[in-house]
This record gives structure tokens, C-alpha cells and sequence, in this order.
């Protein structure tokens, strides 16, 4: 048998190594395919970022932090509130309709504001006791905050600019709802009342979807 070469040798070595290369460049391409078919696949699209209303936090009446993701998967009618209003009683409504329907996820998020006739001028501590004690309301009851002007809390900014109902809050006791996804599906006039046809059919129209 006649020994090898150099030059056959250098050509055995030269073929491996194209082998071998063609071998690593199939299997880089097969992971690149598997990547985007598990990058396009069902589970990986159906993944959906929380609606922008869960990404607010805000202090509850008595000052601690509440994450309104916490809310997720509930209808929320959200409602800047006042103590000393001619809409004032309409806490009333409010808490008859939290007592209706809580139990098929319902929440009332009030949120006491002095932007209109300095209509709500007390601490928050005088805020709970008037709700408390005169109305018995039992909803989430919020710290102050401001929904229109300078001071407007980005909630608010949220709602009345980037919601699908745009447009300036007018004064207390204007409404938003919202649906279990987070997103806000209607607006009500401050002077409606929350038992009013119309809303209790928003809202039972809302808790009927899963």
C-alpha cells in the first residue's frame, strides 16, 4: 500500500472540513426555522400585553398603593367623586348598584376630586368618614386626586385623551366604564344617575361576557 501524499492528505483534511461546515450551517438553519415557527405559533401570539388602565397605581383612601391590575377581570365603573355636589347623593346609587352586582365582578372605584366649585375640600380622612357615615359606602374609595388641569393624574390623562371616549371631564360624578380586559367601552354624563337604563344595561351587558 502506498503512503499518503501530503497533498492527499490536505484534500481529506479539506473535504472533512466542508463536511463538517455543511453539517453545522443545516443545523443553525433548522434552529433559526424552529425559533420562528415557536416564535409564530398559537401560545406565543396569544400572549397580550395588560391594557393600559392596569398600569396605574394609586393610593387607596387611607394612603396605601393599589395596583389597578388587581382589578383585572372585573367591571370597573370608575367615577371622580365630591362631597358637598348637587350629584353628591348619587353615592347612593353607587353603592346599591356595588351591592347588585359585586358578586359577578363588579367594582366602583371612586375617586374623590376638588377641581369643580371646590366641591370636595376635606383631607381624606374627612372624606371616608362623610362616605362612610352617610352613605355606608363599602367600594373602593381612593385619595384625593386632581382629573382636569395642571395637576391632572396621569389616569385621568389617560381617559380623557388615549380611551376610545376622549374628551375632558366636566364635572363630578362623570363616569367611565370598564370592561374584564381593561378597556374602556363607555362614558356617562356627570348627572346621570348610575341606576339609569341605560348604564345598568351597559354593565349587565359587560358582566355577561366571560
Amino acid at each position: 500500500m502506498k503512503p499518503f501524499s501530503l497533498h492527499r492528505i490536505r484534500a481529506c483534511v479539506l473535504v472533512i472540513g466542508l463536511s463538517l461546515l455543511g453539517i453545522l450551517v443545516i443545523t443553525a438553519w433548522r434552529g433559526v426555522v424552529f425559533a420562528e415557527e415557536r416564535l409564530s405559533s398559537p401560545a406565543s401570539v396569544g400572549k397580550k400585553s395588560l391594557a393600559p388602565l392596569y398600569s396605574f397605581r394609586l393610593p387607596d383612601i387611607d394612603g396605601h398603593p393599589v395596583d389597578l391590575k388587581t382589578f383585572k377581570g372585573k367591571v370597573l365603573l370608575i367615577v371622580n367623586t365630591a362631597s358637598m355636589c348637587g350629584n353628591t347623593p348619587q353615592y347612593a346609587g353607587l353603592q346599591e348598584m356595588y351591592e347588585r352586582y359585586r358578586g359577578q365582578g363588579f367594582e366602583v372605584l371612586a375617586f374623590p376630586a376638588n377641581d369643580f366649585g371646590q366641591q370636595e375640600p376635606g383631607t381624606n380622612e374627612e372624606i371616608k368618614g362623610f362616605c362612610y357615615t352617610k352613605y355606608s359606602v363599602s367600594f373602593p374609595l381612593f385619595s384625593k386626586i386632581s382629573v382636569t388641569g395642571n395637576e391632572q393624574h396621569p389616569l385621568y390623562q389617560y381617559l380623557t385623551e388615549q380611551s376610545p371616549f376622549p374628551g375632558r371631564v366636566t364635572w363630578n360624578f362623570q363616569k367611565y366604564l370598564v370592561d374584564r380586559s381593561g378597556q374602556v367601552i363607555g362614558k356617562y354624563d356627570p348627572g346621570m344617575n348610575p341606576l339609569s337604563k341605560a348604564i345598568i344595561a351597559d354593565v349587565e351587558k359587560a358582566l355577561a361576557k366571560s
